[in-house]
């Protein structure tokens, strides 16, 4: 992605939570100690890792108080990278479309690769908002903590440990499928065996009434993933709610505030790593060495050496 400033006009960090300092003539929803989070334009400046930031009112919404401001900058970008992967992407039925039965919903395969992973977590919750089922979820070590409770085995949902090897994967989720075609997969991984593994189980184009129906796949790093040519192929663009999706941003991130307040969504588990600032280094290098697992690390900035403290 080309960068609209040089990372030394600025600062990183594009998920925000906190507490509304000022508002621009024009915003209407936001006021000046307001609880809030949001989604801060990636590759511009004023990013969260500093003492104030920037975000546009459309990716900016309300948290309850029964969220905290940790759980809270852990969803903006990875839940909307969720919701643009399904519902953008893949074009799954939005919760509230009438126009989709129950029977339908419940008769559309998702595959979710790297379902306890932050993006992967929450397409599993907005999935099974979305009564889409059989959900056919893999994931590793966190699986039987976090993803297992939410699945629906009544419906056919099923997790699938990727641990146990390319070939259980891909048995498992012929299996899952139970003779039905696989139109619908998310790759929040998108790295390391997963597209190849997805091209062994995605359908060929099948045909509904008078239209032919094409497979799709999404993905969330750049590139040509391998899948087979009768895949339509997408990559999940979160930036894309600071462009060409802004209503879609909008809607988005009101009815994930919705989902806050009525329990039926929740955040990643959390870790605050210590020294604000200072500690990120620590995460990366946790990130690198893969000892993270069903966790986003949150710097709270006023614990950063140098920064002055101002009322809590």
């Amino acid at each position: 992605m080309p960068h609209k400033a040089p990372f030394n006009e600025g600062n990183q960090g594009d998920d925000i939570a906190g507490i509304v300092e000022a508002v621009g003539s024009r915003v209407w929803e936001f006021k000046p100690g307001d609880r809030v989070a949001a989604f801060h334009e990636m590759m511009t400046p004023h990013g969260s890792w500093a003492e104030y930031a920037v975000a546009w009112q459309h990716t900016t919404f309300h948290i309850p108080k029964e969220t905290t401001f940790e759980e809270a900058a852990a969803l903006p970008l990875a839940a909307m990278t969720a919701a643009v992967g399904l519902f953008s992407r893949l074009g799954l039925p939005e919760p509230w479309a009438k126009a989709v039965s129950d029977e339908e919903r419940e008769n559309t395969p998702l595959v979710i690769y790297g379902a306890s992973s932050a993006v992967g977590y929450y397409a599993l919750q907005l999935a099974k908002r979305s009564n889409i089922h059989p959900l056919i979820c893999i994931a590793g070590r966190a699986g039987s903590e976090r993803v297992a409770p939410l699945l629906d085995e009544t419906k056919g949902d099923v997790l699938i440990d990727y641990r146990e090897g390319e070939k259980a994967v891909v048995e498992g989720i012929k299996k899952a499928l139970n003779g039905r075609p696989l139109l619908h997969a998310f790759d929040a991984v998108s790295e390391k065996g997963t597209p190849e593994h997805l091209g062994q189980v995605l359908s060929h184009p099948v045909q509904k009434g008078d239209k032919e129906v094409r497979a799709k796949a999404t993905f969330v790093l750049f590139g040509n993933m391998g899948v087979p040519e009768y895949v339509d192929q997408s990559m999940t663009m979160v930036g894309s709610v600071h462009q060409d999706e802004k209503d879609f941003g909008y809607v988005w991130f009101r009815y994930i505030a919705r989902g806050l307040q009525e329990g039926w969504f929740k955040a990643q588990r959390t870790e605050v790593m210590p020294g604000g600032l200072a500690g990120v280094q620590e995460g990366l290098e946790r990130l690198k060495d893969g000892r993270a697992s069903a966790v986003k690390y949150v710097y709270r900035i006023k614990e950063t050496e140098g920064v002055e403290r101002g009322d809590e």
